[in-house]
């Protein structure tokens, strides 16, 4: 791969023709039409987030004369250029020209329209470090990647993104990482992270490629169409919203894509689960908020997936004291159930260390984590009891 040194492009030059989309978040054109600011490859811009300090911090830097670092230049063809790295900084240079957002100087906030003529000259006039590389793809690709180990890390599924772009990358982009798609306010109940960031993208193909989205990415490449990956993310959202009715905070972020493979062919009363949701969600001895789900759509046998709070030590050594002395009275094990079965350890007094405390009752069927309703248990008896 070549790359040649540009030393005289401005910022006036960079922003001639600027255009930036609304709808997808991006800036599109500049250069007079010349440079792709945003090739398919690109993540979306992010700038923006967090009430805008990095596209603030870029003006601020350009005002007082610091470097805004080296950009690169993909040469596609004699007059056409896309933004290999820098399309953050260059998008952010468009857009407050634009009168897209405003910086904060000695006269409150500004937008570029209403600032000082001669503080509008240095933005204008500032030059620009960039190299215009040209190679094969495969290179370009190979460079894109290690030069956005600096900076803002690009994010797993952004890098998949440029490494697999083409229609389907574009496509699939339109849907899952546009903050405009009316569908994401409903998503959010049920994806966690940021739309930018394609946080939603990656878990729609996540879920349909069953975890290998890097396979499927790049099976699917080329192809014109999204309709699998939109049709099965729609398939489990409307599973989930189905079978709980009810939108809780602790929905988001739970690995949907799975319990939709294990269980969306199971039956389910939507009231039962309402009313069992709110049970466990409001249960003091639930740790695992999140499991809740799962452990309804398990048949509420699996407790472990709840982590509920045990016995705390106080009982347990109270039961174990009562239970070892009624054992060594009798001369039978502190263990209920090795007392009354045919084992060598039928009079064994276990230490306490050996033993577990369990519920009488299960949890899961009402017991209460009180001495009443706890016994010791040796290891072996306590996990053969499971949830009986």
């Amino acid at each position: 791969m070549k790359a040649v040194l540009k030393t005289k492009i401005t910022v006036e030059d960079i922003c001639e023709g600027f255009v930036y989309s609304e709808l997808e978040g991006k800036g599109l054109y500049g250069l007079d039409g010349k440079l792709t600011i945003q090739p398919e490859y690109q993540r979306n811009y992010i700038y923006a987030l967090e009430g805008g300090k990095k596209e603030m911090a870029v003006i601020d830097s350009v005002l007082k004369g610091y470097p805004i670092g080296l950009i690169y230049f993909n040469k596609v063809s004699e007059d056409n250029l896309e933004v290999l790295d820098g399309q953050q900084r260059i998008t952010s240079l468009g857009r407050f020209i634009k009168d897209k957002f405003a910086i904060e100087d000695e006269n409150g906030m500004q937008y570029f329209s209403g600032m000082a003529k001669d503080k509008r000259n240095k933005i204008m006039s500032t030059k620009l470090t960039i190299y215009e590389c040209k190679g094969k793809e495969s290179e370009i690709k190979k460079w894109f990647e290690t030069i956005n180990i600096a900076g803002v890390p690009l994010e797993k599924q952004e890098l998949l993104n440029a490494l697999n772009s083409g229609p389907f990358v574009t496509l699939a982009k339109e849907e899952f990482s546009n903050n405009q798609n009316a569908k994401i306010q409903k998503w959010r109940a049920y994806v966690k992270g940021i739309v930018e960031r394609q946080a939603f993208l990656e878990r729609a193909l996540d879920w349909v490629s069953k975890g290998n989205i890097d396979d499927y990415m790049q099976r699917h490449r080329y192809k014109t169409n999204i309709n699998e990956l939109k049709n099965y993310f729609n398939k489990v959202i409307d599973w989930v919203s189905n079978v709980f009715t009810d939108v809780e905070k602790e929905m988001c972020g739970v690995e949907w894509g799975r319990l939709y493979e294990k269980y969306h062919k199971d039956s389910y009363n939507q009231a039962k689960v309402s009313a069992k949701v709110q049970k466990f969600l409001i249960d003091p001895y639930v740790k695992s908020n999140k499991n809740v789900f799962e452990f309804i759509l398990g048949g509420s046998t699996d407790t472990q997936l709840l982590d509920v709070r045990v016995f705390d030590d106080a009982i347990k050594k109270k039961v174990y004291a009562s239970q070892t002395k009624i054992g060594k009275a009798k001369k039978k094990s502190n263990c209920p159930h090795c007392a009354i079965g045919h084992v060598v350890n039928k009079s064994k007094i276990w230490k306490i260390k050996e033993m577990d405390a369990d519920h009488v009752l299960a949890w899961s069927k009402g017991g209460a984590n009180s001495a009443k309703n706890c016994q010791m248990l040796c290891k072996t008896h306590n996990r053969a009891k499971g949830n009986r």
